[in-house]
């Protein structure tokens, strides 16, 4: 299907796009809360977040690839004889094969000592959650960076299809 394959920049580019917000919005959530605290022994202290990228199996890869080769036509018999025969390939979206993204708590924390501090344990220690700034904001600048490449691929996308239908 051709609108599928036209498409299929913006569909790949919107799942970079995707990924890369929430990279952004778990970073600046951890930056925000780096230096809130909770009562000792309360659950309710902030835990920092991480984003984990999942890619997809090479098996979902090599079905999709084989699926591909045996949908294009042959003009002998000869060529491509390894290809199983199977019609149009598959949307690669909708197969799974793009990043998918899990926001993950960690349960690491850092304890600076603070006696006056009212939410100090009997040692006068207070914990914070585990939150490395420079980590984060590197993080952000290049979640940020990234997210820009997925839009300009978008607009390159863009100008390739005007240009096309002008012909």
């Amino acid at each position: 299907m051709l609108p599928d394959r036209l498409f299929s920049t913006f569909q790949t580019a919107a799942q970079g796009l995707d990924a890369q917000r929430q990279k952004i919005s778990v970073a600046s959530r951890n930056i925000a809360n780096a230096n809130t605290s909770a009562p000792p022994g309360s659950a309710n202290i902030y835990r920092p977040q991480s984003v984990a990228m999942r890619t997809p199996s090479t098996e979902k890869f090599e079905q999709l690839l084989s699926n591909s080769i045996s949908s294009l036509r042959q003009t002998d018999p000869k060529h491509l004889s390894g290809a199983r025969g199977g019609g149009q390939p598959d949307d690669p979206v909708q197969q799974g094969m793009g990043p998918r993204t899990e926001v993950k708590e960690t349960q690491s924390f850092r304890y600076e000592y603070d006696p006056n501090h009212p939410d100090a344990n009997e040692k006068g220690m207070v914990r914070y959650p585990d939150v490395d700034l420079l980590k984060q904001m590197t993080q952000m600048l290049s979640a940020n960076k990234l997210y820009e490449a997925n839009l300009s691929s978008i607009e390159a996308e863009k100008k390739i299809i005007k240009r096309s239908l002008q012909i």
